[in-house]
């Protein structure tokens, strides 16, 4: 059996939903792994992790605007000691979660054709992002 872990930190340039999956490919190796998983785990609570279509950027516009007409800034929520964006960031990251499962066949990620690891980021002045990535199997 073989596992591996490493901690990467990741900025987003900006508010918005952003393709990783080349950063965290190139964090770690699983050319060895024949049949495992990799766990991403992100240690912040206002930003978050999917996974959708990694092709067309009008997916990652859509994808802001979308959540952000779910889940507004400057709604009377009670949270609101950091601003404007907090709470619904908290919210965001909530929805959308912190953590993905991603299985690892023959030495690759098994995605689909269309589909890329997202870090999204929540808040209108962007930090840096630690996420441990954790590998394990055959």
């Amino acid at each position: 059996m073989i596992f591996r872990q490493k901690t990467v930190t990741l900025k987003a340039p900006k508010r918005g939903f952003f393709v990783i999956t080349d950063k965290i490919l190139n964090s770690i190796d699983i050319s060895d792994i024949k049949t495992g998983i990799m766990n991403l785990f992100l240690k912040h609570t206002s930003a978050s992790l999917t996974i959708n279509e990694n092709v067309s950027p009008d997916v990652r516009v859509d994808m802001e605007d979308i959540s952000s007409s779910i889940v507004p800034d400057g709604y009377n929520y009670h949270h609101s000691l950091e601003g404007a964006d907090d709470m619904p960031a908290h919210f965001k990251s909530s929805m959308f979660g912190v953590s993905l499962n991603i299985p690892i066949t023959n030495g690759r990620l098994n995605l689909g054709i269309w589909q890329g690891i997202y870090l999204n980021e929540h808040r209108d002045y962007p930090t840096t992002r630690e996420i441990v990535i954790t590998v394990w199997g055959i």
